[in-house]
């Protein structure tokens, strides 16, 4: 495995996104469980994108525009109703300090869940996929696939590991920012803001 293969992904993965942001925003709230979960569910949400690009189904979102603008429409609701939820204190934001989950099992389910239509519902991902990964398997390479399939692990495990980092610093400095009811009214609206332009930016985001 190439070392360009790997600064590459690493910039990729690291690159401030929706995934690191809900990570973040999860964290800060639901603690270093939660973020786990979090950063989970993000990386099964690369599953899709993954299988799409093996079987085809990636070139035919790059090259049909009303299946990209489809995906890339629900998308931005997607964003829009997360920067919602955290305006009205609810979502990734809503866990009080001190409050204990009753069904954490279930939390976490939901959580996972969040993550993983996050990525589901950013047709980028099938187009990187498409246009990232073949550039590291080689023309002559006897089992294309299989050497698509290490790639994509690789790359999933370098996401997960990422966004855990990212969401066990936020778990980290939580206590110190729940019991600030102000700074916690300001990161509300600091997450809303970041979604909302997320979205923005997915909305104008070209094949």
């Amino acid at each position: 495995m190439s070392l360009a293969f790997l600064l590459t992904s690493l910039i990729v993965v690291a690159s401030p996104g929706t995934g690191v942001l809900y990570t973040l925003a999860t964290a800060l709230t639901g603690g270093a469980r939660a973020a786990v979960a979090a950063s989970f569910g993000c990386t099964l949400g690369i599953l899709p994108a993954m299988a799409a690009a093996m079987v085809g189904l990636a070139a035919v979102l790059h090259t049909s525009a009303l299946a990209f603008a489809a995906l890339k429409w629900l998308g931005v609701a997607y964003l829009l109703y997360m920067a919602w939820q955290s305006l009205r204190e609810q979502g990734a934001l809503s866990v009080e300090a001190g409050q204990e989950r009753a069904q954490a099992g279930l939390a976490d389910a939901r959580v996972i869940a969040k993550g993983f239509l996050i990525n589901i519902l950013n047709p980028k991902l099938s187009i990187f996929f498409l246009a990232f990964l073949p550039q590291f398997i080689a023309s002559d390479d006897a089992h294309p696939l299989a050497r698509m399939l290490e790639l994509s692990a690789t790359f999933m495990l370098m996401t997960f590991v990422v966004f855990v980092l990212y969401g066990l610093f936020a778990a980290r400095v939580r206590d110190h920012v729940i019991s600030r009811p102000k700074v916690m009214a300001w990161l509300r609206r600091a997450f809303a803001g970041g979604f909302a332009l997320l979205g923005a930016k997915l909305a104008f985001a070209e094949r």
